[in-house]
């Protein structure tokens, strides 16, 4: 068991038995102890390096656990940081393998953490790099991260990775590869309805808004991928109580307090219709009222700025007027991008028909048909 401060102890206390070993699931409706002080930052990352592991121990972890999931943070960032100190200071971590100088690892059963001190968006290909170093296949990659607002309003944040509307020579101002989306982790919806359980339990709402954003940054990524970000300004990134309701989702979700993980495709999978937004703002909200509904899954989120048209300015009352822009490789990449993530699945359009203009919505629902993509209305999801 790793040496945890104390900032970290309390709410250990109030888990009792609900540990690795338990055979019940964290209560998202029990008040877990989080009497810590709301505004100061984690004084520091976990403080155990990882131990420089023998090829004899990589290949005993490989061995035994195949498929895991990689959840990356950054000291750089009290947003990312605090989740993951919150999340190792749970039962069951040990020190993981060494996978590079400037990095430390640390796993529990099917899970690894991988902290280091960069920008949380410009270390690409952790997960394929993480396998060809310790023989372990990664299947989904979560990233803690902070996010931030012109609204400076706190809030709880799920969404997806890509920059599909940039074109070839792009510099992406936040990571990522022009023209690439990322897979969605298909956990997003699931883990949305599930974060907001646990919010609200844990009263941080309605202070805290609890939302999905937009597909957009980076790092490149391999795998089905997902943010969990806490907003919007330094005090909220600080803020203990939240850092602790992320590291729970974490905790719950993938299963590590003994119950069975949430948001598992392959098991899940009865309502096989997923969600692909296009259209509408940052935080998708006509996209949210259907995500929030049971049982629906979601893909990539294309906000307005992720489908560029260019108003040929000749569009009244004519047809087959070329519309510029890179919208046409944005749509294609996210859904190409989503349908990779959910095998099986029926990926179905969703519009926000109020947040475009006739034309653009014409050329968008007539490039669909083009693609064979379906167009979903509310009620074909549930």
């Amino acid at each position: 068991m790793l040496a945890v401060s104390k900032l970290f102890q309390l709410p250990l206390l109030s888990l009792g038995n609900r540990g690795l070993r338990s055979s019940k699931p964290i209560s998202i409706g029990s008040h877990i102890n989080t009497n810590t002080n709301t505004n100061t930052e984690s004084s520091s990352p976990i403080h155990s390096n990882p131990l420089s592991t023998s090829q004899h121990k990589h290949k005993h972890l490989s061995t035994k656990l195949t498929m895991v999931a990689l959840l990356v943070a950054t000291s750089s960032d009290p947003a990312s940081i605090n989740p993951a100190n919150a999340l190792l200071a749970m039962p069951g971590w040990q020190p993981g393998p060494h996978f590079q100088d400037d990095m430390k690892s640390f796993v529990n059963e099917g899970v690894r953490v991988l902290l280091h001190a960069k920008s949380i968006v410009v270390e690409d290909d952790l997960d394929r790099r993480w396998e060809e170093v310790t023989g372990e296949v990664v299947n989904e990659v979560i990233f803690f991260s902070k996010h931030t607002a012109v609204s400076n309003k706190p809030a709880l944040t799920v969404h997806p990775i890509g920059v599909p509307h940039l074109r070839e020579g792009d510099v992406p101002p936040q990571g990522g590869r022009p023209g690439w989306a990322a897979l969605p982790n298909p956990r997003m919806g699931p883990w949305l309805r599930l974060l907001k359980n646990i919010a609200q339990a844990h009263n941080l709402v309605p202070e805290f808004e609890i939302t999905l954003e937009a597909t957009h940054h980076g790092p490149v990524t391999n795998k089905p991928t997902m943010f969990l970000e806490i907003g919007s300004t330094e005090d909220y990134w600080k803020r203990q109580d939240a850092a602790q309701v992320m590291a729970l989702l974490v905790w719950e979700g993938l299963g590590l307090g003994g119950g069975t993980d949430v948001g598992n495709w392959s098991r899940e999978n009865d309502n096989k219709k997923i969600l692909l937004g296009i259209g509408g703002g940052h935080y998708a909200p006509r996209h949210m009222d259907v995500v929030l509904k049971d049982n629906v899954w979601v893909g990539h989120l294309l906000s307005g700025y992720s489908v560029p048209m260019e108003d040929p300015n000749q569009s009244k009352g004519e047809t087959n007027v070329e519309i510029g822009g890179t919208w046409r490789e944005s749509i294609k990449a996210a859904y190409e991008a989503t349908k990779s993530a959910f095998p099986g699945g029926e990926i179905l359009a969703h519009l926000d028909h109020k947040s475009f203009k006739g034309w653009q919505r014409n050329a968008i629902t007539g490039f669909l048909a083009e693609q064979n993509i379906k167009i979903g209305k509310p009620n074909n999801f549930y």
